[in-house]
């Protein structure tokens, strides 16, 4: 009878320990941290239950010789956790920014929706794709 419960007490403890490791580096593990620079396209408040702060990065850039040379743009969606950090996007709407960034594995409902998550702003500068076309 003891040896049985000794069994089934390890294997739980073992299966525990084993779903909190996972739990950890699927949610709470920095994988990579990196900096991203281009134009904000947007940065917006929103959710059901956890309302939580999504933006969007314009990346541009040139193809490589098979792709002919052409421009592409590439997108950048990130959460903001930080109320401050993400006041400050949003009145920076249109301008090449550059942030600095941590990427999980996994997402969390109450951290955002995207698993990069800013966590600074490094600079911001006046748009310099913006090009005025006369109305005529």
């Amino acid at each position: 009878m003891k040896t049985g419960k000794k069994i089934v007490g390890v294997v739980s403890l073992v299966l525990i320990l084993a779903l909190a490791g996972f739990c950890y580096f699927r949610f709470c593990f920095v994988f990579g941290e990196g900096v991203k620079a281009g134009e904000l396209n947007q940065v917006m408040y929103k959710g059901y239950v956890f309302k939580t702060y999504e933006g969007r990065l314009i990346q541009t850039g040139f193809k490589g010789a098979k792709g002919g040379g052409s421009i592409q743009s590439n997108e950048f969606n990130f959460s903001v956790v930080d109320k401050a950090i993400a006041d400050s996007l949003m009145r920076c709407s249109g301008k090449v920014v550059e942030v600095h960034y941590r990427e999980y594995l996994g997402t969390l409902p109450w951290r955002g929706m995207e698993k990069y998550i800013v966590d600074e702003i490094i600079s911001v500068q006046k748009s310099e794709m913006t090009t005025v076309i006369p109305l005529d």
